[in-house]
């Protein structure tokens, strides 16, 4: 199975999805690829694969992904279809962290095989507190997150589970009883 974790920034996601893999050994987390620097503490190939721009345009090319996306801040994102690809053909659950439009384009690629888990915010409110907090990010850069905000909430409705992040610890145990509902099936 493919567990496709999306949300707004600034939902908890990320966060979420990393208790999920510390407690869950036998799923492969999917690496995405980017064209934005490295923050502080981040790791080439665990974090991200970082990348130029020109190498992610001959990748895009040669069709090596299966959503890519250029975001607000010009840098591009994008799920490698050859990593994927090797873990479906494995028989390994893959955990996929993405944003909402990237989601939409895993589920039309693998149908079925990909469940997709919204995490909600509270509120609009609560996501820019976050953003702030995180300090990663000028004004401007937060403001362009947030604008997303409500084109990514209107997405809400083509997930197969809705989980809202009001409280991390409850959040996290609703991911994982959703990821032991599918693995408890095979």
């Amino acid at each position: 199975m493919l567990f496709v974790v999306s949300a707004p920034s600034g939902s908890g996601k990320t966060t979420i999805v990393n208790e999920i893999l510390k407690n869950n050994e036998d799923i492969i987390f999917s690496v995405s690829a980017a064209t934005r620097k490295i923050r502080s503490g981040e790791i080439h190939g665990k974090d991200y694969f970082f990348m130029t721009v020109g190498e992610f345009k001959k990748k895009i090319e040669n069709n090596e992904f299966i959503e890519y996306e250029k975001i607000f801040d010009g840098n591009y994102y994008g799920t490698l279809k050859k990593f994927v690809d090797d873990c479906v053909n494995q028989g390994k659950d893959v955990l996929l962290d993405l944003d909402v439009l990237g989601a939409l384009s895993v589920k039309k690629y693998y149908g079925n095989q990909a469940v997709l888990i919204f995490i909600k915010p509270p509120a609009r409110d609560v996501v820019k507190q976050r953003l702030l907090k995180r300090k990663t990010e000028s004004p401007e850069q937060i403001e362009k997150r947030l604008s997303r905000f409500d084109i990514e909430m209107a997405k809400i409705k083509e997930f197969n589970y809705i989980i809202l992040n009001d409280n991390l610890q409850d959040a996290i145990d609703e991911l994982q009883k959703i990821i032991n509902k599918y693995k408890n099936k095979n």
